[in-house]
This record gives structure tokens, sequence and C-alpha cells, in this order.
């Protein structure tokens, strides 16, 4: 991690997306050729037999929902991950590689390349179901729809959001409600929307709810292209950092300049549900 990375968070849609593509571009086509389990629990329990069940496989496609990438093989089972707050991949070239004690799953590929999965907190994970059950898995079946979905827009916004007792930054950290959304781009998009993240969730209608979907997919598509935010723990497959903290208009800016309105006032910092909430009190409301 680059010095003064120094931020902990979760890593959000963008940054798994980012892992995601960076396995796929890695990683579609080839075969397992063996996998390495070294520590059996992570968050959860490794499967049992799990090198067995995947050994010999061919990756048939990646997916993300939400905050969690699915590896599809052609056996017919997905392999699920999550990063937890720590958890990465690197992806090396080279079958000899030397591994430190929190590398706890490796894949080796028939082409030689060795897919390292780190992570210090062990609250990530790694599991394992069939195709044919992933809707219905017990971490993904109460996911809301992903923003990139067809179903996410402002009518699904309102509609969502018209009978839920709470804030709005409370909401959108609410993964049964929109998976994939945390704490930055929860920030980001109630400030390009204008919205008070304290405002109530039935509020959001009409033009707050255009507003507010609009802003959600303009952040986290500007946060992908830039390749996610490079925090304590996160970064990319190939081993890069992402550049978008570096384009944060309120996230971690307490006290600084409001970059996008002439209120001549610093940007503030409130406690909701015990996370860090960054605002402009004029531009927001």
């Amino acid at each position: 991690m680059s010095e003064g990375a120094t931020l902990q968070n979760m890593p959000e849609l963008p940054e798994v997306e980012t892992v995601r593509r960076g396995l796929e571009a890695r990683l579609l086509g080839q075969q397992l050729e063996r996998v390495l389990v070294r520590r059996p629990t992570l968050r959860i329990p490794i499967p049992e037999h799990f090198t067995e069940r995947v050994k010999g496989c061919c990756f048939q496609n990646f997916k993300r929902i939400g905050k969690y990438i699915l590896a599809y093989l052609d056996n017919g089972m997905v392999i699920i991950f999550h990063l937890g707050m720590s958890g990465h991949f690197s992806i090396k070239n080279n079958a000899i590689v030397s591994l430190g004690p929190h590398d706890h799953v490796v894949f080796y590929t028939h082409d030689g390349t060795v897919t390292i999965f780190t992570d210090h907190r062990r609250f990530g994970l790694i599991t394992l179901c069939s195709s044919n059950e992933v809707q219905f898995h017990p971490l993904l079946a109460k996911l809301g729809p992903d923003p990139f979905s067809d179903v996410f827009d402002s009518n699904f916004l309102e509609k969502r959001l018209m009978n839920i007792k709470k804030s709005i930054k409370a909401a959108l950290l609410d993964q049964t409600i929109i998976s994939g959304l945390g704490n930055i781009y929860a920030c980001e998009a109630l400030y390009y929307s204008g919205i008070s993240p304290n405002r109530s969730t039935h509020t959001i209608k009409g033009k707050r709810a255009i507003s507010l979907a609009k802003a959600i997919l303009a952040v986290l598509s500007n946060a992908i292209e830039a390749g996610g935010s490079s925090l304590r723990d996160y970064q990319k497959a190939d081993g890069e950092m992402g550049y978008f903290q570096h384009q944060f208009s309120v996230y971690d800016r307490e006290g600084k300049t409001c970059p996008d309105c002439n209120c001549n006032k610093s940007i503030k910092r409130i406690i909701q549900n015990g996370r860090s909430t960054y605002y402009c009190s004029t531009r927001q409301r």
C-alpha cells in the first residue's frame, strides 16, 4: 500500500468491480491445476473438499453481485469471494512464489499463473455453491439490486424508500435496499445530488429521487474508471492502486473548503450509525 494511504473502509462496488475485471482478464478460460488452502477458516469455513471440487475445472465467467465476486466453473460450480476489510488478490506470472503468513488460498492455473488471496484480518470469505443455487444462497438472496442492474432507477429508489423510516445515508448503506454502496460512495453521491445525509428516506421522491439515482451511477462509474479508491488495504488484482481517492469531494475532507459551491464553508463530519458522514450543510438540503 502506498505511503499515506491510511483510511480504513471495506472495499465497495468500484473496488470489487475493478478486482473482478482483473481476475477475468487473467483467469478466464484457464484451467485450475491445483488449489492450496493454507487456512481452512476465514470469516466462514472454506467448504470441505474445496480443492478436490474445483481442481481441473476451467473459469467460464466472472460476475459481481454487490460486493461479491462470483467465479463460474465449467463443472457447474461457482466460487464466491468477498474481500472483507482487507482481502485482496495478487496475480503472479511465475509458478514459484514466496507465500506470507496472510496468504490463505492460492490458485494455480495450467498456464503457470498463480493467484493469491491475502487477508490480514480474515474478514473476507471464499465459499462454493452450484450455479443453479446462486440466487438462493444465504449470502446473496437478500441483497438489493445492483445500481447497474436494469431494475435500478429513480422510480425504484422512490418506491423502495417510501416506507422505510431511517436517514437516507443509513438507507444507502443497507445492502438489502441497494447492493454495493458503502460509506465512501454514499457520501459522495449524496453530495452530488444535493441531499442532506440526515434527510428522511420518505422525502426522497420526484426530482430528489432522480438526482440521487443519477449521482449514484455517476460516482460509481467515475470510481470504476479510476480503478477504485486505494485505502489502507485495497489494491487491484494486478497489485496497482486505484486513484479515485484523489477525486473525493467530501469524503475524509472535514474542515476543507467545499469544492463545488460558493458557500465559503468547510466540509462537516458527523457520526451516523457508528460511521463518519461528510457533507456540505449549505449545498445538501
